[in-house]
C-alpha cells in the first residue's frame, strides 16, 4: 500500500523516507523562483529544506512562478499534495528519498498575479531556472537579441509584459515607484557568468523601454553569478514507478539526481540573503574560474561522451561511459586539451574534478540518456566547447580531440548512426544542421559556415583543416576507429 504526498500524511510515511523537521506554518516566503523543474526542486529546494531543517532562516521559503504553459502543468500537480516535493538520490551504494517542504506556493500563471506577488516588499530574492536559450542572447554577437519578437512585444506593451524579463521590470518598475527595495535576480541557468547574462538582458529590454527606469535598475539591482551542479533526469514512469515500489509514496511530480551536489555563488545580495553556507554552499567573489571548469569538463564532457555514444547505439549514459572507445576518448580530451586551458583556483586540484565527473557519469542508478545529452546542440556547443577550442587556437596548441568532437556532432546530424539506424536529432535548427552535415561529407566547410554557432572560427585553417580531417577519418574509418586513433596518439601542446 502506497501514501499520497500531502501535508497531512506526513507522519504516515516509514522511517526510510526523511521529512521536514520543521512545521511549515513557521515558514514565510522570501524568494520567488521562476521555472520550477526538476533541476530547481533537486538542488535550491533541498539546500533550502536543509537550511530550515537546521531551524534558521524560515523567512525564506519560497513561492514557485511560471510564464510557460508546462509550469501550469506543474504547478497543478504540486498543489495537490501542498507543494511538497519527493527527491530520490540515486546513490549507487544504495537509494535515499526525503520530502522537501520549502515551497509554500506557487502562483497563478499569469502575468498580472505575477507581477503582484514579485511587488511584495518581503520578496528579496527572485531566482531562474529557464533554460540556457531563455535569455534572449543574439547568437551571432553574445549581446541582447533587442529583435526577438518576445522582446519588441514587450516593449511595446510593457504593462502587459509575457517574457520573464518584461515581468521582472514591471514589477521593478512598481517596487520603485512605492519606494520598496528592488530584489536581487539570481540565475540559476548552466550559463557561463549567467549573472552578467541576466544583467544585459534586464538592461537591454528595460533601455527599450524607459532608459531612466533602466539606469535606476543597473544601479540598484543585483546580478549574482553562480556555477550550480547535480545531474537531474526527467521524471518518466520508472521513476514514479521507483518510488512506489521502494518507498511506497505516490508523487505526480517525483525528482530523482544524483547525490552530488554543488553551488558557488558570488556573495552580491544587498537585501540579505539565506545562510546557504550552513548547508555546504560556496560563496565566492569572483565564481568565474569554479564555472570554468565546470563548464568545460562536466558540460564539455556531456558533450564528448554524447554523440558518440549516440552513434554507437548507446541509450543510458553509464552504458556509453562502460564503452571503453568513449570513456577514453573522454580521458584524452579532457586531460590533453581542456585542463590545460583553465586558470589554476587554489585548493581544487582538476584531475581529482575529473575523476569525480566521471564516476558521476558511470553511475547507473541515475538513468540519464545519451538523447538528453545530445539535446539542443546548437545552442550547447558553442557555450561548451568552442570556447575552449578558441582558447587552444590562440596558444596554438593542439586541438584534435576537439575537432574530432565537433566532427563528431556533425556526423549525428546527418541522422544516421553507425548501425545505419535512424537518428532524432533535437535541435531547433535540426533541418539545417541535417542539410549542412549531409553536405559536409563531401565538402567539410558546409557545416563550419553555420556563423550562429561557429562565427569567424570556419575562417582558421587549423580548426578547418583537424575538422575535415577528422570527419573524412570518422566516414572512412568509423566511430570506433577514430575514438581509437587519437586515445592511442602522442599529443603535444
Amino acid at each position: 500500500m502506497t501514501t499520497s504526498l500531502s501535508l497531512s500524511s506526513l507522519l504516515d510515511l516509514g522511517d526510510e523516507v526523511a521529512r521536514p523537521a520543521y512545521a511549515r506554518g513557521a515558514l514565510s516566503p522570501g524568494i520567488v523562483h521562476i521555472g520550477v523543474g526538476n533541476f530547481h526542486r533537486a538542488h535550491q529546494i533541498v539546500y533550502l529544506d536543509r537550511l530550515f531543517n537546521k531551524g534558521i532562516d524560515h523567512d525564506w521559503a519560497v513561492i514557485g512562478a511560471g510564464v510557460r504553459p508546462g509550469d501550469a502543468a506543474m504547478r497543478e500537480r504540486l498543489a495537490r499534495q501542498d507543494w511538497l516535493s519527493s527527491v530520490i538520490e540515486l546513490d549507487p551504494g544504495g537509494l535515499t528519498a526525503r520530502v522537501t517542504g520549502a515551497m509554500v506556493d506557487f502562483t497563478e500563471i499569469d502575468p498580472d498575479g505575477l507581477v503582484a506577488t514579485l511587488k511584495r516588499p518581503e520578496i528579496r530574492i527572485v531566482s531562474l531556472t529557464i533554460t540556457e536559450g531563455g535569455y534572449y542572447v543574439d547568437a551571432t554577437t553574445g549581446g541582447f537579441d533587442a529583435g526577438h519578437p518576445d522582446m519588441v512585444a514587450d516593449a511595446g506593451q510593457p504593462d502587459r509584459p509575457q517574457s520573464v524579463f518584461g515581468i521582472l521590470i514591471a514589477a521593478l518598475r512598481a517596487r520603485h515607484a512605492a519606494g520598496t527595495a528592488p530584489f536581487t535576480v539570481m540565475s540559476c541557468d548552466n550559463l557561463p557568468e549567467n549573472g552578467h547574462v541576466t544583467r544585459a538582458t534586464m538592461l537591454g529590454l528595460a533601455r527599450l523601454i524607459d532608459p531612466d527606469l533602466a539606469q535606476w535598475i543597473g544601479a540598484n539591482v543585483a546580478f549574482p553569478n553562480s556555477m550550480v551542479d547535480c545531474i537531474t533526469p526527467a521524471t518518466s514512469d520508472r521513476e514514479r514507478q521507483l518510488l512506489r515500489e521502494r518507498f511506497r509514496l505516490d508523487d505526480t511530480a517525483p525528482v530523482v539526481c544524483e547525490p552530488f551536489r554543488q553551488w558557488v555563488m558570488e556573495d552580491d545580495f544587498p537585501t540579505g540573503r539565506p545562510r546557504l553556507e550552513e548547508v555546504g554552499v560556496e560563496f565566492v567573489s569572483d565564481v568565474a574560474a569554479h564555472e570554468l571548469m565546470k563548464l568545460r569538463i562536466l558540460n564539455g564532457g556531456h558533450a564528448a561522451i554524447a554523440y558518440p555514444g549516440a552513434l554507437l547505439g548507446h541509450h543510458f549514459v553509464h552504458d556509453a561511459m562502460s564503452d571503453p572507445d568513449v570513456a577514453a576518448f573522454l580521458r584524452h580530451l579532457t586531460r590533453r586539451e581542456v585542463i590545460p586551458t583553465l586558470a589554476p583556483i587554489p585548493g581544487v586540484d582538476f584531475d581529482a574534478y575529473f575523476q569525480v565527473v566521471e564516476e558521476r557519469f558511470a553511475n547507473p542508478e541515475v538513468g540519464d540518456t545519451v538523447p538528453r545529452l545530445c539535446l539542443d546542440g546548437s545552442n550547447r556547443q558553442p557555450k561548451f566547447v568552442l570556447p575552449t577550442l578558441r582558447d587552444r587556437l590562440r596558444a596554438g596548441a593542439s586541438i584534435d580531440g576537439l575537432a574530432l568532437e565537433v566532427a563528431l556532432w556533425c556526423r549525428y546530424c546527418a541522422g544516421t548512426g553507425e548501425a545505419g539506424e535512424a537518428i532524432e536529432i533535437a535541435d531547433e535548427r535540426r533541418d539545417e544542421l541535417r542539410e549542412r552535415a549531409t553536405a559536409a561529407r563531401d565538402r567539410p566547410q558546409a557545416f563550419l559556415e553555420m556563423v550562429s554557432v561557429f562565427g569567424d572560427l570556419a575562417a582558421d585553417p587549423s580548426f578547418a583543416g583537424a575538422f575535415a580531417g577528422a570527419l573524412a577519418a570518422l566516414w572512412r574509418d568509423g566511430v570506433r576507429g577514430t575514438l581509437a586513433a587519437y586515445a592511442g596518439a602522442r599529443v603535444s601542446g
